[in-house]
């Protein structure tokens, strides 16, 4: 069955960085997109950003030019790379895998506190 496990959560002081990771284990990443969603307290969970198989990448506006998506199809492994941390960045943050034939599978959640 197909799991995501999450890492490297954590708080910092505002301006700083973090690094999640998100290691799945049960499908190929070529089967699926991929991304990070979070939820603060209070709040909607909002998507934060995606990328597919093709490479294509997408992000939430308020993050542009702070974090990027990547992913090491070797080690199976999603990352999300987070600098120049806010504040307003401060939230439980969630990988996902997405297929039509699969769904939408959700890792455990790592929360960030800035």
């Amino acid at each position: 069955h197909v799991q995501l496990v999450e890492s490297g959560g954590g708080s910092v002081q505002a301006g700083g960085s973090l690094r999640l990771s998100c290691t799945v284990s049960g499908v190929s990443f070529h089967e699926v997109d991929m991304g990070w969603y979070r939820q603060a307290p209070g709040s909607q969970c909002e998507s934060v950003s995606r990328t597919n198989d093709d490479g294509r990448t997408d992000y939430l506006d308020s993050v542009k030019g702070r974090f990027t998506i990547s992913k090491d199809n070797a080690k199976n492994t999603l990352y999300l790379h987070m600098n120049s941390l806010k504040a307003e960045d401060t939230a439980v943050y969630y990988c996902a895998v997405e297929g039509s034939w699969l769904g939408s599978i959700w890792g455990q959640g790592s929360q960030v506190t800035v």
